[in-house]
């Protein structure tokens, strides 16, 4: 009876498990690009280069334009650099205080963000992979590089 129980919250465990995986799939932050940017694929740490002012132009040698949305500023920060957005804003603040970089754009919806990626060919932003539009290429989501992090951390 015992073993009975046991699989049965097993099963429901792996269910509702399941279940959020598919209900968090549009959720998920995705980086994205001009389809003419010549960029196919992005590491965390180009990703990190980039977002962080030390890189200023793209893989391909295109100048780079980095574009935070900002009512998911957040949390991207937060699954690509593992810092919050009081360390982030600490951060650029010495950056622009000392004149040596400036922050990523800001957009302040989905839209706002595709229009911008669409319309310039060294812009990368991201954005939730349910508001994904035909005018922009995605790379890679961000629950990829979680993923990996927490795979590589573990005992």
């Amino acid at each position: 009876m015992a073993a009975r129980t046991l699989r049965h919250l097993i099963l429901l465990a792996a269910l509702a498990w399941g279940c959020q995986a598919l209900a968090d799939d549009g959720a998920e932050l995705v980086l994205v690009v001009h389809p003419d940017s010549g960029i196919t694929t992005l590491s965390r740490d180009e990703a990190i280069n980039i977002f962080m002012g030390r890189h200023r132009q793209l893989p391909s040698g295109i100048t780079a334009l980095p574009v935070d949305l900002a009512p998911a500023r957040a949390e991207f920060y937060q699954l690509l650099t593992d810092k919050t957005l009081a360390q982030i804003n600490s951060y650029w603040a010495r950056l622009v205080f000392s004149g040596r970089a400036s922050p990523p754009r800001q957009a302040q919806d989905a839209a706002e963000v595709l229009d911008i990626v669409a319309n310039s060919r060294g812009a990368i932003g991201y954005v939730r992979r349910r508001d994904l539009s035909a005018g922009v290429r995605p790379l890679v989501g961000l629950a990829t590089w979680r993923n990996l992090q927490t795979a590589s951390t573990a005992p």
